[in-house]
């Protein structure tokens, strides 16, 4: 047999475990696709499929309609002068920092950034200093750690940081921290701001401008309901000359884009959910109403939700001391809470974690809420 032989028949119509669970992953909620989203998938998930009228880059495309929502839709849905779409928040951030900064300059940023974010700077070859948090249980974070962490800056190197950079909100707990405060603080010593809404684009109201941030971050497959990888890109006026920099040599080409970007399935699953991702967050209030009345009944059952309090995001993170203890004992010792939830239809809770873990309630009904509550009552009280 042929080396490769073994291996082909397992790649044959590989299926998913998790498919007809009540999924309460923070990672997956706000990037399950649309009904739209899934018919654009067949239509055009195809290699190139998007570039039968290409101009000769990706957001000049004007059939399918990629132009009008990259420079007309995006725009006015970020609050923000300029937008492209990029193949993720990651390659997004990378992007600002590579075309912002040289090497040795520094960024401020959150300590509860995004492991991306810290990789994205690491790579640009920038200095970081990170904004402590509050600590448990409530782990904020407050723009006077801003002024603190830029001032240091200024005494180490003897000048102010290229960028800062906040999490809107933090990937752990789904803290909203007051970005208002903390841009006035940013451009108080001429630092520019970066948005990370990789968990806040799509799923609640963000607008750049009433925020006052000169760059904003979105993930698509994370909270667009777009297949993934994909992601967006808001820049400011002031800003976009640079970020967006043409090259010298393929003259309609934008560097920090390396031409184009997403180039299929992507884009048109991005564009697909638009309307309903619009919609959705119109309706932000019964999301945060759904995650509060969730929190309460989870501390009901002995949990802790760590974090803000009262919550003001669907993402939340639990600390389980009773969960832990019955793990100590129980069959399959640390899995056991998720082989139980398993057997209940639930996913999204990591295999291994019962002391501490993270969940989301996105987009899940009241009535499914309900069954994942009771689902842990019975685990906690059999």
């Amino acid at each position: 047999m042929d080396k490769i032989d073994q291996y082909l028949q397992k790649f044959k119509n590989i299926k998913r475990s998790t498919s007809g669970t009540i999924n309460i992953d923070p990672l997956q909620r706000g990037g399950i696709l649309t009904d739209e989203a899934r018919a654009a998938l067949m239509e055009w998930g195809d290699g190139y499929s998007i570039c039968d009228f290409c101009p000769g880059i990706l957001d000049q495309v004007k059939t399918p309609p990629i132009h009008d929502f990259v420079h007309k839709a995006l725009p006015r849905f970020l609050g923000i002068d300029e937008a492209r779409v990029t193949n993720g928040a990651r390659e997004s951030k990378f992007a600002i920092m590579h075309s912002m900064t040289k090497d040795g300059n520094w960024i401020v940023l959150d300590q509860s950034a995004h492991y991306s974010s810290y990789v994205a700077a690491q790579r640009a070859r920038i200095n970081i200093k990170a904004v402590p948090n509050s600590g448990s249980p409530d782990y904020r974070t407050e723009a006077d750690g801003y002024a603190g962490a830029i001032e240091e800056v200024i005494r180490e190197s003897g000048r102010s940081p290229a960028l800062a950079l906040v999490t809107y909100p933090d990937g752990n707990y789904g803290n909203l921290p007051d970005v208002k405060k903390i841009a006035a603080v940013c451009h108080q010593y001429d630092v520019p701001l970066i948005l990370n809404g990789a968990y806040s684009v799509g799923r609640m109201p963000v607008n750049a401008k009433e925020l006052g941030v000169d760059f904003i971050v979105g993930s698509g497959h994370k909270s667009m309901a777009a297949s993934g990888p994909v992601g967006v890109l808001g820049v400011s006026k002031e800003y976009s000359g640079i970020v967006f920099e043409k090259s010298p040599t393929n003259k309609v080409k934008e560097i920090e884009m390396l031409g184009c970007t997403a180039r299929g399935a992507t884009i048109m699953t991005m564009i697909a959910s638009f309307p309903k991702v619009v919609e959705r967050t119109r309706h932000w209030d019964e999301e945060v109403e759904n995650a509060r009345w969730f929190s309460s009944q989870l501390e009901r059952l002995g949990l802790i939700q760590m974090g803000d309090r009262p919550h003001n995001h669907d993402l939340m993170f639990f600390e389980a001391p009773v969960l832990y203890e019955m793990s100590l004992t129980a069959k399959g010792g640390r899995y056991f809470l998720y082989k139980e939830l398993k057997a209940r239809k639930i996913h999204g809770i990591k295999a291994g974690l019962t002391k501490f873990f993270k969940l989301s309630t996105f987009g899940v009904s009241r009535d499914e809420l309900t069954t994942v509550v009771s689902a842990f009552d019975e685990i906690i009280n059999s």
